[in-house]
């Protein structure tokens, strides 16, 4: 009875509640009369969405002033009053605007840099993409044919390519990545900062003469000239970024400055091993313009960086083996690991407009960096089966030790480089046609001390290196001295200098109604490597490269182009030094064939736009420069005793998947092999055999000012893994599948398209607040192996050292 008497009061208080109430309802509209799908329509914290015809309904109170907006990411947000009697229904059916503002890539247009190959990047998603490394090299981790299986470093591999085959471009300036970096939690900021960035230009091969002597790839920036006030603040849990632009002197001088730093003891702490670290990467960069007149213009980049990396390993515990025989490493570390890496950069550049046709500019520019890789650590390790009865109380202790080792590593490592340079380019256009030419001297000077090695002890047994004098210990007696396991020492003094030039004609132009680009360049390279003890050498190479593409007079908006021709790269000091820390002057120029046969074809998908690439592309190599990748330290043999090639296709799909964003899906194949000494064809250590990438940009319909970033990377295993030392015809055994997802969601209060004129948000033109989950499935992924021996058997364990697990990091972004 009481229960009849409840739920009959409950409805007529409902029902009285609902006599009080209106109705708004009717059909939305854009301007070409069509209805729209997805508008939020709400007022206080009550709303509704319109159906795919367009229609909503929504009860509001009444007799009551009330303001109800409508809200849709691609159009502009309406809002309306509207007073209306009790139990009335009102017919609204408004209009909406489409927004001015347009997504870069999301209006797609087959134009000059589609049929240079580039694809062009936007940097607004380079800083809002959620990524271990956040920034440029972030986003290019999700195009095809672009791989790393490690998401603390910056660095990549382009098709085939390692990292030392990358040209990277800031303002035209060339760039280049640090010496003495062994693994990506060293490398901290890249030296690309996104948020000064105003174009991004991504080419993975088949690139213009005018670009540099390199194998792989073109990573084309260029840094904004600022043309009124702004302030940008960006903080996280792990470090923070501020910058600042503006102009002065009645807006002839333009500055822009970049502040950054980043802590990445969140990461490292997420690992299997138990540490005491604090790796802290400081960062500054500025660019100033000053005009002159209207012919003459002087810019300056600059950049001070350094990075500190103290790392103290306590424990380590490692659970791997198979469910029938699991095994699991125990190690007690003593030591610590003291680096520095230090970088001063600076480039002036004057640029002279002579007439409306021709462009004159002065490059000159110094880098110089100042590396030390300082540690002594001391791990005693145990390696024991582990109980695997669930039912046992010791379940997962350690039962029997299979090997028990000691092993001490130290260097000494230290390296002053200084790479100064001067640049004379010049452009005349006319017409339909355009021709470039250029010529740079470069010198570098290298100081080089290597001191590194390692001892490793297997039960009071010294562990000798591999194929010196073999013994049999313990069950033999063996006298003889202690040898370290592995050993270099080696001290360089190298010079050496550069003369490069380039000459690229380009044209426009139409075949009967078809539109096609074109154009052909040469460049020449001499270099001369000298210094102390070392020989000296002179070698000098050419090579001609040219692009062509085509816009069919179709229905269909297409786009063919075909690019390739002679790719050189003559040998930077990474590439002159052996394993053994020898300066080897005479090492040839690394020398590849290369052709692209690519597509463009944009279409409309649910009355949106997309655009389908499409890339076929081989390499053959010769003179190849074979080397060994551990984590991402490249050591090269010196010896150009190896030919390759690399071929594959890259697929990406991009477009409006969510009314209003871009997002992307990018599908790789690659193959890629070389034979050393005619010993027959193996995997490169960048065989990377199948790649899948996507970056996803959502919002949710009631409420899109809350927006969420999806990044999504899987990359089958390359061949690796294996002790320095080995002979990689003898292990061809391939790393795990590399799979992460990192996510990020914000909630915007105000942005560009959304902006207020009153209230506490009109002092902002952008705030977000946000949070982001790394490897959100917490996969372990690992990239190298630590080599346990046991001295009775003689058996090696290659212990996996896996990557960072999940990592939740909460941001926030504020741009005055």
């Amino acid at each position: 009875m009481l229960k009849t008497v409840t739920l009959t009061l409950f409805l007529v208080f409902s029902l009285s509640i609902t006599a009080q109430n209106s109705i708004i309802k009717g059909i939305v509209k854009n301007t070409n009369k069509e209805p729209i799908e997805g508008v939020s329509i709400s007022y206080l914290n009550y709303g509704t969405t319109t159906n795919k015809k367009g229609e909503y309904k929504l009860s509001i109170p009444g007799n009551t002033k009330i303001k109800i907006t409508f809200r849709h990411i691609s159009y502009t947000i309406l809002t309306k009053t509207v007073t209306i009697p009790k139990n009335k229904t009102y017919n609204y059916s408004p209009i909406l605007k489409p927004k001015v503002e347009n997504i870069d890539e999301i209006i797609v247009k087959n134009n000059k840099k589609d049929a240079q190959g580039f694809i062009k990047i936007n940097p607004a998603d380079a800083v809002k993409i959620p990524g271990a490394n956040n920034g440029v090299e972030n986003i290019l981790m999700t195009l095809a044919g672009v791989n790393n299986n490690n998401e603390l470093s910056t660095q990549y591999n382009v098709r085939g390519g390692n990292f030392d085959e990358n040209l990277v471009y800031v303002n035209g300036i060339e760039v280049y990545r640090p010496f003495l970096v062994r693994s990506g939690q060293q490398e901290g900021l890249s030296f690309v900062n996104p948020a000064m960035a105003q174009n991004i230009k991504f080419s993975a091969g088949g690139f213009q003469a005018k670009y540099g002597d390199k194998l792989s790839s073109v990573l084309d920036i260029t840094y904004r000239t600022p043309k009124k006030f702004a302030a940008t603040i960006h903080g996280s849990l792990l470090g923070g970024s501020a910058t600042i632009e503006g102009n002065m002197f009645h807006k002839k001088l333009s500055a822009l400055l970049g502040i950054r730093y980043r802590n990445n003891s969140l990461f490292i702490n997420s690992k299997d091993i138990n540490t005491n670290s604090n790796p802290n990467f400081t960062d500054i960069q500025t660019f100033l313009s000053y005009t002159i007149n209207s012919k003459l213009k002087i810019d300056f980049l600059g950049n001070f960086s350094v990075n500190n990396y103290n790392y103290t390993p306590i424990t380590r515990r490692t659970k791997f083996g198979t469910i029938s025989n699991p095994l699991e490493l125990i190690v007690f570390y003593e030591g610590q690991e003291k680096d520095k890496f230090k970088t001063l950069f600076g480039a002036l550049k004057g640029s002279y407009v002579v007439n409306k046709n021709l462009n004159l500019s002065l490059t000159t520019s110094a880098y110089q960096t100042i590396e030390e890789e300082y540690y002594d650590i001391l791990a005693s390790y145990n390696l024991g089966e582990t109980n695997n009865d669930f039912g046992s109380d010791n379940f997962g202790d350690v039962e029997f030790s299979e090997g028990i080792v000691s092993q001490l590593n130290h260097a000494r490592n230290d390296l002053d480089a200084l790479i100064s340079n001067i640049e004379f380019k010049a452009t005349y256009k006319k017409g339909k046609y355009q021709l470039d030419f250029g010529v740079k001297y470069q010198k570098e000077d290298i100081k080089d001390r290597i001191n590194e090695w390692e001892v490793i002890d297997s039960v009071g047994f010294n562990v000798r290196p591999p194929y010196h004098v073999s013994n049999n210990q313990p069950y033999e007696p063996f006298t003889g001295e202690i040898v370290p396991f592995q050993s270099i020492k080696a001290k360089n003094n190298t010079t050496i200098d550069r003369l490069i030039w380039f000459a690229q004609y380009s044209r426009n132009s139409n075949w009967n109604n078809h539109k096609i680009w074109y154009n052909i360049g040469a460049r020449s390279h001499n270099w001369n490597v000298y210094g102390d003890n070392i020989e000296t050498s002179n070698q000098i190479i050419y090579s001609i490269r040219g692009q062509f593409a085509i816009k069919p007079d179709w229905k269909k908006e297409m786009l063919f182009r075909v690019s390739g021709g002679m790719y050189n790269q003559p040998p930077f000091y990474r590439e002159l030094r052996n394993r053994n820390g020898t300066v080897i002057p005479d090492v040839k120029t690394q020398k590849s064939i290369h052709i692209v046969l690519g597509n463009d074809y944009s279409f409309k998908l649910w009355k949106r736009p997309f655009k389908l690439t499409s890339e076929i592309y081989f390499k053959n190599l010769t003179n190849v420069n074979t080397y060994t990748v551990d984590n991402v330290r490249v050591r090269y043999s010196a010896n150009n005793s190896a030919t390759a090639y690399a071929t594959g296709v890259d697929l990406r799909l991009n477009g409006e998947f969510v009314p209003g964003t871009e997002s992307w899906i990018s599908i790789g194949f690659l193959k890629t092999e070389e034979n050393s000494n005619d010993r027959g064809y193996i995997s490169r250590p960048t065989d990377q055999r199948f790649k899948f990438g996507m970056l996803f940009q959502d919002y949710i319909p009631n409420i899109p000012n809350i927006k969420m970033y999806l990044n999504l990377v899987f990359n089958t295993g390359v061949p690796g893994g294996s002790p320095s030392y080995t002979d990689p015809y003898n292990y061809q055994n391939r790393l795990n599948a590399y799979k992460r997802a990192d996510i990020g969601i914000s909630y915007v209060f105000t942005d560009a398209k959304n902006q207020y004129q009153s209230g506490w948000l009109q002092k902002f033109r952008e705030l977000s607040v946000g949070f982001e989950i790394y490897n959100m499935f917490d996969i372990q992924n690992s990239i190298t192996n630590t080599w346990v021996r046991d001295v009775y058997s003689k058996q090696f364990y290659g212990i996996p050292n896996f990557m960072t697990s999940r990592v939740f990091n909460i941001k926030m972004d504020i741009k005055f």
